[in-house]
């Protein structure tokens, strides 16, 4: 999600020279990156360290699988990434700030000269990025800051593989990995909700293609009726966003509008909890909707899903032929922002995903 140190460097040499001196937030985002950088040790060391613990040993082989397959079956790129190791003595790498004015679903934006704009600020430390989201909040603004086990510097540096990570379920490893060096294959300058949407329907179809070529029927099948799911949330939350725009749009007292914001949240729980009692298990989404509910959490939730069912068509398209598609996203890529929204406003969303043979039918939205 940040970018890489180079980029954060010219971000600081470009800031000093257009404000006199390169902002703290800048120095902290160089400095981590540093220190990141100089922890690496390659993957071949640490295996060969006897001090090594089996279960790091387990993720660090789960990872180099799914690495070597990102490579010949997703066309994804190979750069040196994810083979050396970083020990992290944090539950994340990076903390993101996201926030939305009060009555308002478009998040706030941050621009550098280098990256251009992005919805959120990236801090090393959690308690700078607490900090910095309260200043937001005491402003007026919406606020949620989400955690984060690895992130992106597209192709600037060799990305290392984070204990973060290394610590998640064999599925998790590789969803990661995939998502990531989507990242670095694609990248369009300022348009966060574009990158994230490639990154995730990369990881989609990467995961599904990858559970397929191992003859994991049973985890093929889970991991596809977790995407249905997920995607019945969403049109949830599509519904309570329509419902707050026109709550938003709409004339009254600032305190008729905030009390319809939270009648309108409170309906999203419900119809939650509604829609989670016509499922017979796992996978659910309790853990999301018992948290806090304002509009940068829902701009975050945007961000990474707002395009993927529209991508997923134009890889259906292109045969699912991944060097087809890349080539399509690197034309879109090379668009301005208002017209890469209007191709891709111009493409129908599908009713419903297409289920891998042997699981049954795919959920309709």
């Amino acid at each position: 999600m940040l970018p890489g140190r180079v980029a954060l460097v010219l971000i600081c040499v470009l800031d000093a020279l257009a404000t006199g001196g390169c902002s703290s937030y800048l120095r902290q985002a160089v400095a981590g990156q540093i220190q990141l950088m100089r922890q690496r040790e390659p993957v071949a060391e640490v295996l060969a360290d006897g001090a090594t613990p089996s279960s790091l040993r387990a993720g660090i082989a789960a990872a180099q699988a799914a690495l070597d397959f990102a490579h010949r079956e997703l066309e994804l790129p190979d750069n040196g990434s994810y083979r050396s190791v970083v020990m992290l003595d944090r539950p994340q790498v990076v903390w993101n700030v996201f926030a939305a004015p009060e009555f308002s679903l478009v998040l706030r934006e941050w621009c550098f000269p280098v990256a251009g704009c992005v919805t959120y600020r990236g801090y090393f430390a959690e308690t700078a990025a607490d900090a910095y989201a309260a200043r937001l909040a005491q402003a007026g603004n919406d606020v949620s800051v989400i955690g984060a086990s690895a992130y992106s510097t597209l192709g600037y540096f060799r990305d290392p593989l984070l204990s973060t990570v290394l610590s998640l379920s064999d599925r998790a490893i590789a969803g990661l990995i995939f998502h990531e060096l989507a990242h670095q294959r694609v990248y369009a300058r300022g348009d966060t909700p574009f990158n994230e949407g490639v990154a995730s329907l990369v990881e989609q179809e990467g995961m599904l293609l990858w559970l397929e070529t191992r003859g994991d029927q049973p985890g093929l099948c889970r991991y596809a009726l977790s995407l249905d799911r997920e995607r019945l949330v969403q049109d949830l939350v599509a519904d309570a966003r329509r419902e707050l725009r026109q709550i938003y749009r709409g004339p009254g007292e600032a305190g008729a509008r905030r009390a319809a914001k939270a009648t309108a949240f409170e309906r999203l729980r419900e119809n939650y909890r509604r829609l989670r009692a016509t499922w017979s298990g796992p996978p659910h989404f309790d853990r999301w909707f018992s948290g806090p509910l304002n509009n940068a959490v829902f701009g975050a939730a945007s961000t990474y899903n707002r395009h993927v069912d529209v991508l997923r068509v134009i890889f259906e398209s292109e045969g699912r032929d991944w060097s087809r598609f890349f080539r399509r996203m690197d034309r879109l890529a090379r668009l301005s922002a208002a017209e890469r929204s209007r191709v891709l406003a111009h493409i129908e969303r599908p009713t419903a995903r297409r289920s891998p043979a042997g699981c049954g039918q795919a959920t309709a939205g």
